[in-house]
């Protein structure tokens, strides 16, 4: 069932790109011949007026055709006072642009829309996993609150900082009891436990793991979230591509197919945290998408606002030699996160558990 619910996921991602560009040509008046879920060939279409409809036997994307896209195509007089390169800049860069902007604007609403029902990430600390036969299977719970080590508020400030400080507290007893303050269903409480020396750690520990608490959020809270998770997302995957030269972070590349799996696997652990890792796949699908090369969507618009600058219209052979660079960058990007994402599958995986 989680493979299904992956590949409806992507599907939708795909779906409201393309209806982005499909909607935007609609209303400035370009002619659109056929819009399509997943590339050709195409095994079912429908007709509805200009337009074609149709849903391609290869599921790796979809698209829009809009009549003119390629300024050689010989189109009828009625038809080409509406191809796409006929029409003004603005136009084309609405068109185009509104692809990605569907994306980010749903990884918006999407990690909105958590956080609001479920809160976000924050202090205290609280018990994320309980060891059997450890001494924290006797007096701790998962979802425990920690709020206090032998009576003292963990230093920090923030809640990673402050479960440092926690392990680090306990470590400190090396073998001697230590009193934990917890909260547990609403009520204050407090347990004792006796650390135990774990050799393959080389430290004490009591035999938990840590998580941040889920903290309630208001809309305004929630929205504010959400953008920030948005711009680190945003950075970081600007980053890693700018970096693609740097070993360590070409390793962090990924492709669709660790993309599906990440998805697949947070559906086992929560609608919620799948949901997460679609929003963070739409975003970075549209933040990549504006990448100024063709064939992406940034291509499109870099050459737009080329020919804004200089006056008149960019030739399109100029535009087909710097599409075939730009096609090389992209393949070459893919084969390295698809390369990184096959070691992840035969290796490590992919963090969720």
């Amino acid at each position: 069932m989680t493979w299904l619910l992956t590949f409806l996921g992507f599907a939708a991602l795909i779906v409201l790109h393309e209806l982005g560009h499909f909607t935007a040509a609609k209303l400035v008046g370009m002619r659109v011949e056929r819009f399509a879920l997943f590339f050709p060939p195409l095994i079912a279409k429908v007709r509805r007026g200009e337009t074609e409809y149709g849903i391609g036997a290869i599921p790796l994307g979809g698209y829009v055709k809009i009549s003119g896209m390629n300024p050689a195509e010989e189109l009828p007089p009625d038809v080409a006072a509406r191809a796409y390169f006929n029409q003004p800049v603005w136009k084309r860069v609405v068109v185009i642009a509104a692809g990605p902007a569907v994306n980010i604007v749903l990884a918006f609403a999407i990690m909105w829309g958590v956080y609001l029902d479920q809160g976000k990430a924050g202090p205290p600390a609280s018990v994320a996993t309980v060891e059997p036969g450890r001494p924290a299977a006797k007096v701790l719970r998962p979802e425990d609150q920690i709020l206090a080590v032998d009576g003292r508020a963990p230093a920090g400030k923030d809640v990673e900082g402050q479960m440092t400080s926690i392990g680090n507290a306990i470590a400190a007893h090396k073998g001697t009891p230590v009193s934990l303050t917890i909260r547990r269903d609403g009520r204050t409480q407090t347990v004792s436990a006796t650390p135990f020396y774990d050799k393959a750690l080389k430290k004490w520990r009591i035999g938990f793991g840590q998580q941040a608490s889920s903290v309630g959020v208001g809309p305004v809270d929630a929205a504010g979230t959400a953008a920030d998770n948005m711009w680190y997302v945003t950075s970081s995957t600007v980053s890693r591509i700018a970096q693609v030269f740097k070993p360590e972070d070409r390793k962090q590349l990924g492709s669709v197919v660790g993309g599906y799996e990440t998805t697949r696997q947070a559906f086992k652990l929560s609608t919620s945290a799948a949901l997460m890792v679609l929003a963070f796949i739409s975003l970075s699908l549209g933040v990549i998408n504006l990448f100024p090369f063709l064939p992406l969507d940034g291509g499109h618009i870099f050459w737009a606002l080329a020919e804004k600058v200089r006056g008149r219209a960019i030739p399109f052979s100029v535009m087909e030699r710097a599409g075939f660079v730009g096609f090389a960058l992209v393949i070459g990007l893919f084969m390295i996160g698809f390369t990184n994402d096959i070691g992840r599958l035969t290796g490590e995986g992919f963090g969720l558990r």
